[in-house]
């Protein structure tokens, strides 16, 4: 019951973080401009690379509290564990922020290509986005302690209010007080704060209290560097992989067309928000079966997540993938910002589907506390990745750029996954690549593209967003009900219903 509460919060927490941060960005490109909103998405390339800092640490510290749920601490270990990650992470975040403060100059005018914002506005909103980057950078330890802890509900509930301010909020900033980016940013900062105060209290008042606080402790640290190790190396090598285009064109490309490149990494980025749920909810659950050593529950939870994983996020993708002009239109009642970013949008759509695929195989990996056979399939694909962008993107720029996401995403689905399942889940490989996922697409795909087909897309919004809802659904049941958990899943109900009867 847990864990099915757990995955349900998230989706309907991140999917309406999801829809916050997609629901205004028109508006926010109508009054800041398509420039200015390149350096919101520089922002986000920011905050995503800091996440490196911590070296590991924060999911170490959600895999430890998974494990004090089980029994595996105790209450005074796991405070001496939580100070000793505070201490170090509050002492990064003022180097952080400090850091993009002193670098604020030189960004604004040697790495960007500006041409319409002033470069004292560049510079000045850099300096409030190392604030921002800090809080944010002290929030992760938070959050990670509220998921291992298994309040996933209150963490969802937290994030969709405070979802809900930073986008409403920001929009009424820019209409009735000032439309600049250093106002929207310096909102950003205060919803930043509020956001950390709610997350500390639900900690502390989570965990059980002691005879005495939690102190810094070295062995605590040392008890989780293995793990973190293994964990930061994954996540510079991802990071590599997955924002090297972005470092890369933001110095390539003017920052206008930069934006829109942005906005498209954005768009088909919301299609993680709907497989990070369910690892989110699944991996303490893998821990634990794991540490009890049942390797029969974690082949049926297992296959069960992924189905899951295959039918919301591929389904979405697919819709993404063929409909993504009419979807960008009526979105943002832009015909130009539609038809520049709907191929970016189609190509990377096509990518995240096959890197979100990989998300629960690695969840179980994970809790093995096998770090290093991702890490290993990264250091070959960033010895290929990193000198092809640096070939195609000034020939081809972005589009070239969004093709290498593509063939570097399948080539890890379709080879470099093959060699996990000699270590665990032996003998489930052909089921995960058929019955979990390619089985599922197919028919995804062909109810979409048929209905497509014989139905003609209408002319009125109303109409539109009528159809692409009907199409949606379509793709997801067929895709649901060619899957054996689903299927099994509807007998059940069944039987009850008539048992009831």
């Amino acid at each position: 019951m847990s864990l099915k509460k757990n995955v349900i919060a998230n989706y309907l927490g991140q999917g309406w973080v999801a829809l916050m941060g997609l629901a205004f960005i028109p508006l926010y490109i109508k009054y800041l401009g398509i420039e200015a909103y390149g350096v919101i998405g520089i922002f986000a390339l920011l905050q995503v690379w800091l996440g490196l800092l911590d070296v590991g640490m924060t999911p170490a510290l959600s895999r430890e509290m998974a494990l004090f749920t089980g029994g595996a601490h105790s209450a005074q270990s796991i405070r001496d564990l939580l100070r000793s990650i505070e201490i170090v992470v509050l002492g990064m975040a003022v180097l952080v922020a400090s850091g993009i403060w002193a670098a604020s100059g030189w960004l604004a005018s040697d790495w960007l290509k500006v041409e319409k914002l002033p470069m004292g506005t560049v510079a000045q909103a850099f300096t409030i986005m190392g604030v921002i980057s800090a809080l944010r950078f002290i929030e992760n330890i938070y959050r990670s302690c509220i998921v291992g802890l298994q309040k996933q509900v209150a963490l969802n509930i937290i994030n969709s209010i405070m979802a809900t301010l930073k986008g409403l909020g920001a929009v009424g900033i820019l209409i009735w007080v000032s439309p600049t980016i250093e106002a929207f940013f310096l909102w950003q900062g205060m919803i930043s704060i509020l956001t950390l105060g709610m997350f500390i209290y639900i900690v502390y008042h989570t965990l059980p209290t002691t005879d005495q606080k939690g102190r810094f402790s070295l062995p605590a640290l040392k008890g989780i560097r293995r793990y973190a190790a293994g964990m930061v190396g994954h996540a510079f090598l991802s990071l590599l992989l997955t924002q090297v285009d972005k470092i890369l064109l933001s110095k390539l490309l003017p920052l206008e067309a930069f934006g829109y490149y942005s906005l498209a990494a954005i768009v088909a980025g919301a299609l993680f928000t709907l497989v990070f749920p369910i690892t989110q909810g699944f991996f303490p659950s893998f821990s634990k079966i794991v540490a009890n050593q049942n390797q029969t529950q974690l082949i049926r939870i297992y296959h069960k997540s992924t189905q899951l994983a295959t039918v919301i996020m591929g389904s979405a993708a697919i819709i993404l993938m063929v409909f993504a002009e009419p979807i960008l239109h009526l979105w943002t009642h832009n015909a130009t910002l539609a038809l520049r970013s709907a191929p970016l949008v189609s190509l990377l759509a096509l990518g995240n589907l096959l890197n979100g695929l990989t998300w629960i195989p690695y969840q179980a990996q994970l809790a093995y506390g096998w770090t290093s056979f991702t890490i290993k399939v990264e250091i070959i694909c960033v010895a290929v990745i990193v000198p092809a962008i640096f070939w195609v993107a000034p020939l081809y720029g972005a589009i070239g750029v969004a093709c290498i996401w593509v063939v570097l995403n399948a080539g890890i689905f379709f080879i470099g996954y093959q060699f996990m399942f000699r270590k665990i889940l032996s003998g489930e490989k052909w089921r995960w690549y058929f019955q979990d996922t390619l089985i599922p697409l197919w028919w995804s795909t062909f109810s979409v593209l048929l209905i497509s087909w014989l139905v003609p897309y209408p002319t009125t919004n109303l109409m539109q967003v009528l159809w692409l809802s009907t199409v949606s659904i379509i793709g997801v049941i067929t895709s649901a009900l060619s899957t054996p958990f689903v299927r099994s899943s509807f007998k059940s109900i069944h039987v009850r219903l008539n048992f009831n009867l």
